[in-house]
């Protein structure tokens, strides 16, 4: 039995496909327009619509938000698209529980936050421009789930 078979049960394929859609989305938002395509933010320029707080008022979420929920649109179309066109309209389910969801979305909400900025921000838009605070990020992100998931899969 080939390994990758447990590792990567439904294939290989999508995951190149993303990987490489996701690699030339950010490449070209940053090529031509300088823009850095992490999600965290785009999440806190989303909040400068409703929340008249100082940290969601700062010139660099208002004047941006346009452009970064288009941004996010695109990252829901594409679901939709790779959903309905792609996956033969086969939804994905979980069988984690909702509290533990919950609880994961807030630390790494808060660890985004913390970090000033997501794994994605890091990973992909960070290490692409070569920024050594992202190359510090990605390795503690990195370390951090190495040994939670150790932990946990101890237990």
């Amino acid at each position: 039995m080939n390994p990758f078979d447990t590792l990567l049960p439904f294939g290989w394929s999508h995951y190149l496909l993303g990987g490489l859609a996701i690699g030339a989305g950010v490449a070209l938002l940053y090529l031509f327009n300088g823009w850095v395509g992490g999600m965290s933010t785009v999440f806190s320029s989303s909040w400068s619509f409703v929340s008249r707080r100082a940290f969601f008022q700062q010139a660099r979420l208002v004047d941006s938000r346009g452009w970064r929920l288009v941004y996010a649109a695109g990252v829901v179309v594409g679901a939709l698209v790779w959903r309905f066109a792609l996956n033969d309209g086969q939804a994905q389910s979980t069988s984690v529980p909702v509290w533990q969801l919950l609880l994961g979305g807030f630390l790494v909400g808060y660890g985004a936050r913390l970090g000033n900025g997501c794994t994605s921000g890091h990973g992909i838009c960070g290490l692409g421009a070569l920024q050594l605070p992202s190359l510090g990020a990605v390795l503690t992100f990195m370390a951090t789930a190495f040994l939670t998931a150790n932990l946990l899969g101890a237990l």
